[in-house]
């Protein structure tokens, strides 16, 4: 079979990795893909909003079906395109979407189905906005109601931060129009935990629970990020507190979309406090997480690709899914500087045993992804924020974790930064 897919991150490239190992994949093209994804699929050269060329590439080169990565084709309307023209195409519809686009509308979504989440409010203007801080006082969370690369959430210890980041949104505009309206929130006390589903209208087949590392600093200190990086599972989650998610979260939120008359398709991915109440909704997205997919996929043992059809095919419920059971940890390498301005186009060094032409090239249990990277002239190149993840697993966290970081040791390039913490969160629970 031939498999398209789109995007051009970290996730994207974790995405052709799996879908590569795949007996019944012959081919795998991604667009626009990035200086990783060039080693395993044939990049092709179109931009993920551009859904005419890419439904005309898919019907010109027989692929079988395509695989959405990122949330803005998504919530643009690429599955919707695609299925008008009868090309296969895995994702939500934009409808469907709408609960990662507008954090108001999933919001109010949980509020109608008594999801468990956060209080909150939602704001047009800039002074109401402002005398609800003023009201509710610090700590508070503040976030942009749009889609703002996972980045446009602000937690605000003290009074003055809070109306600091209220201005940063609405009036100084730095999620951009993501910032149109804002969600101000209740402060949750807990750890997070992501827990990704494959879902298809009522029937829901939740993965292996991840945590990701929001903060840019050890410690969880400094601005939010897309993702410092990962681990799973999650030894400080049971079984019993898994199925409390699952049933009391996911499967309302699934039908809830079902009875609304959108109902989901695709990866549904609820972020979780674990809180004294229990567990609650911080947000949903209509996709795989990144750095979560790179931690999680690596544990997957069954083919994905026959989780891909079974959910078209509207078989997800018969089919058995099967997960290792070893850990896994990813730490990202950043540009300096990010999330803020960064400077890119340095060249990688230490890449050259990740970089093999084999559709499932494993290098003693670990793997590099791509995020921000190009080749140039055969060399690969820093070109974003997130720059690579170094993933590795094993029997135990602890063992994924010295692996990832050995991984971290051998690559270099001029300003990387990243965590040293990562999965510590894990030890210091258990």
């Amino acid at each position: 079979m031939k498999v398209l897919v789109i995007g051009s991150g970290g996730r994207e490239h974790t995405l052709v990795w799996k879908l590569a190992q795949s007996p019944k994949v012959e081919q795998v093209y991604c667009a626009p893909g990035n200086g990783g994804t060039a080693a395993l699929a044939q990049n092709v050269q179109i931009p993920i909003s551009d859904f005419a060329a890419l439904a005309q590439f898919a019907k010109d080169e027989e692929i079988d079906v395509t695989v959405v990565g990122p949330e803005d084709p998504l919530l643009g309307g690429i599955v919707d395109f695609f299925t008008a023209r009868n090309l296969p195409i895995y994702g939500p519809s934009s409808q469907a979407a709408k609960i990662e686009g507008s954090k108001t509308f999933a919001k109010s979504l949980m509020k109608q189905y008594e999801i468990p989440t956060a209080a909150y409010e939602s704001f047009l203007d800039l002074e109401s906005a402002l005398t609800y801080v003023q009201d509710k006082g610090a700590p508070i969370v503040i976030k942009a109601d749009g889609l703002a690369q996972g980045k446009g959430v602000i937690v605000a210890m003290t009074q003055e931060e809070a109306e600091e980041a209220v201005r940063l949104i609405m009036e100084d505009n730095r999620f951009g129009q993501a910032g149109n309206r804002v969600v101000i929130e209740e402060f949750m006390r807990g750890e997070e935990l992501t827990l990704l589903s494959f879902v298809d209208g009522e029937t829901v087949r939740p993965m292996v629970p991840s945590q990701d590392h929001k903060a840019v600093f050890d410690g969880d200190r400094g601005p939010n990020t897309g993702g410092m990086g990962a681990y799973a599972p999650v030894p400080q989650v049971n079984q019993e507190y898994l199925q409390q998610i699952v049933e009391t979260i996911v499967k309302p939120m699934a039908s809830a979309m079902v009875k609304e008359e959108m109902p989901f398709q695709g990866v549904l991915y609820t972020g979780i406090m674990m809180t004294s109440e229990g567990p609650k909704v911080v947000e949903f997205n209509a996709r795989m997480g990144d750095p979560e997919t790179q931690v999680v996929l690596p544990l997957l043992e069954t083919d994905l690709l026959e989780i891909i059809l079974a959910s078209l095919n509207g078989t997800l419920a018969d089919l058995e899914i099967d997960w290792s059971s070893n850990s896994a940890v990813t730490v990202v390498m950043a540009s300096g500087g990010y999330p803020d301005d960064y400077p890119t186009g340095f060249p990688i060094k230490g890449l050259a045993k990740w970089q093999e032409k084999k559709p499932a090239a494993r290098v003693d249990d670990t793997f590099v992804f791509h995020a921000g990277t190009k080749v140039e002239d055969g060399h690969v190149l820093t070109s974003g924020g997130r720059v690579l993840a170094a993933t590795a697993w094993g029997p135990s966290l602890k063992d994924a974790q010295q692996k990832a970081y050995e991984v971290v040791s051998q690559i270099s390039f001029e300003k990387s930064h990243y965590r040293k913490d990562i999965a510590d969160k894990a030890f210091k629970r258990v």
